[in-house]
């Protein structure tokens, strides 16, 4: 499995689009400060048939050291869900190639 980054995507998308690279960095960014400042205040992203992030609260819990064996108090956390969307779903099981069979 390879690991693709940011600027890998930039450079990708700079040359599809014929835009300039700048510009692409430019935009990709925005996206993702807009996506961490609404998961930031809770809300819901959508993006139709890609999929959903959400934001969920962890409840705090009591937990045990697995060396000592010692109880440990966890606190609340926040943490983000992604649900797939239905093209991606099919896309990573495999349903469009049965569907482009049938």
């Amino acid at each position: 499995m390879a690991t693709i980054t940011k600027k890998e995507l930039i450079d990708r998308i700079s040359e599809q689009s014929q835009a300039k690279r700048v510009v692409v960095k430019k935009i990709i960014q925005s996206f993702l400060d807009e996506m961490v400042m609404e998961l930031g205040r809770d809300n819901r992203l959508e993006f139709r048939d890609f999929g959903v992030f959400e934001t969920k609260t962890r409840a705090s819990r009591v937990a045990q050291n697995p060396k000592t064996l010692e109880r440990v108090e966890v606190p609340s956390k926040r943490t983000v869900k992604f649900k797939m969307g239905r093209l991606m779903k099919d896309k990573l099981t495999g349903a469009e190639s049965v569907a482009e069979l049938g």
